[in-house]
């Protein structure tokens, strides 16, 4: 019997759809023929990369509604949000098509009668390993550039969103790309590791947790192969003494709970200056209590379930230890009558009293709860903020850009957000520092990573 895997919806345990997982033989051949693709599509010209990929933006765009529903059944984004996905595929993606021919231009330092130049040339087959909580925006950052810089792409995407590949594959191959240049693959753990080492990939791309990336650095030992890793976040927040209460409120509140908190940015923790901090507290925690839990398919809702029933578990588990240390919860779960223990419905949750001995404000939670801290000056929030092995995004709520900045500066963190949050702007470097990751992506210095230098050193004969 075929090895197969199936997507369960977190909307009512139903299956979504079942796929056949590819055979190590079918991987092998995959990888020929991408590594055969790959010698005529890097001598393409830059402006007929854009061409192709363009239309299969264009392609995506135009089942919009169809895939927005595909989205939601997948992994329970309310629908009313679905459709934005694509919206930021397109910005990301556009963005990155239009700046490849400046980018991947030749660096000419030529010296009276020596030609001297540096040529950024492919780097050959990029593997991109795509999760499930924004399924389209992930994969992109990592596709487009790849192929613009003149890669062959292959898709390995997570078993939940399988669907999303194969959407993928169908824009390409309308938008006309050669067969081979993409091509997306369906694989377990295991079919995963073999691609790694598999002698044809050069490159890997990789987003997901930090157990995952380990993984991935330990499967690649030793073979010397380039690898960027975007492993998520305990993304901190400072209102300061400054800010506008009710714009950092409502932003915050989404940044925290937009995808039932399964974003590697979302806001995980917040820190307030004493003066501001009840009033904050308060008017965080009714705007908190607005939301809709519910199935993700309704309109009115405007909270689905989290991705499963274990990861929703898992968030219970931090919510329950934080209140047994001394944590007070400010909401109760019985106004979400959706809220079901053991399911992957979870009422959104506020924690006050809390520090950083609690899992709560150290872990990733990914899910939708959040502690509040107050704090006495700049020099704490930035002590706690820094307090945490990871280091994505952070910001800072303030009407002082100079000072914003200042802190900015002191902040371990890829991303320094003022008055925002929870945002990817494609013209800025996506990167993490400690285990949030290691690599960029994104804006002009997103293409150094998928492409090699080649010194060119060209003399005259005397």
């Amino acid at each position: 019997m075929a090895n197969t895997v199936s997507i369960i919806s977190p909307i009512d345990d139903s299956v979504v759809a079942e796929r056949t997982l590819t055979t190590t033989k079918e991987l092998d051949t995959v990888v020929q023929k991408a590594v055969r693709a790959q010698q005529d599509w890097r001598k393409a010209p830059v402006t007929e990369k854009a061409m192709m990929c363009h239309r299969a933006i264009d392609g995506l765009l135009a089942k919009s509604d169809v895939i927005a529903e595909e989205i939601t059944r997948q992994m329970g984004r309310p629908i009313q949000y679905a459709p934005g996905e694509l919206r930021g595929l397109e910005e990301r993606g556009r963005y990155m098509i239009d700046i490849a021919e400046k980018e991947l231009a030749d660096i000419d330092i030529s010296h009276n009668d020596i030609t001297r130049f540096i040529r950024r040339t492919p780097l050959g087959l990029v593997l991109a390993i795509a999760p499930w909580n924004y399924p389209y925006l992930t994969a992109v950052n990592a596709i487009i550039p790849a192929l613009m810089a003149g890669n062959a792409v292959l898709l390995k995407h997570s078993t939940q969103t399988l669907l999303c590949a194969e959407r993928f594959q169908q824009a390409f191959d309308e938008a006309g790309l050669p067969e081979g240049v993409f091509q997306s693959v369906f694989v377990d753990h295991a079919g995963t590791a073999e691609l790694i080492k598999n002698p044809g990939i050069d490159f890997v791309s990789f987003t997901g947790s930090v157990a995952g990336g380990i993984k991935m650095e330990q499967t690649a030992a030793g073979l010397f192969k380039g690898m960027a890793l975007e492993l998520g976040g305990k993304d901190p927040a400072y209102v300061r003494e400054d800010a506008d209460l009710q714009q950092a409120v409502a932003t915050l509140v989404d940044g925290a709970y937009f995808n039932s908190g399964q974003s590697c940015c979302g806001i995980e923790r917040i820190y307030v200056h004493q003066k501001h901090y009840q009033t904050f507290v308060d008017q965080f925690v009714e705007m908190v209590k607005q939301y809709k839990l519910g199935n993700p398919l309704h309109a009115e809702t405007s909270l689905g379930p989290m991705v499963n029933h274990q990861a929703a578990d898992r968030v219970r588990g931090q919510i329950k230890q934080a209140i047994a240390a001394g944590a007070k919860a400010c909401i109760d779960s019985k106004l979400f009558a959706a809220d079901k223990p053991g399911t992957p419905y979870l009422a959104p949750q506020v924690l006050v009293d809390v520090n950083h001995d609690m899992a709560v404000m150290q872990d990733e939670s990914f899910g939708p709860v959040v502690g509040i801290m107050p704090v006495n000056d700049d020099q704490r929030a930035i002590e706690l903020m820094n307090d945490s092995r990871y280091g994505l995004t952070a910001s800072i709520w303030s009407a002082d850009r100079e000072k914003a900045m200042a802190l900015g500066d002191e902040l371990q963190t890829g991303t320094v957000f003022m008055n925002r949050c929870d945002y990817l702007d494609p013209a800025l470097a996506w990167v993490g520092v400690k285990q949030s990751g290691r690599g960029c992506a994104l804006s002009v210095l997103g293409y150094a990573q998928l492409t090699r230098p080649k010194s060119f050193h060209l003399k005259n004969q005397v």
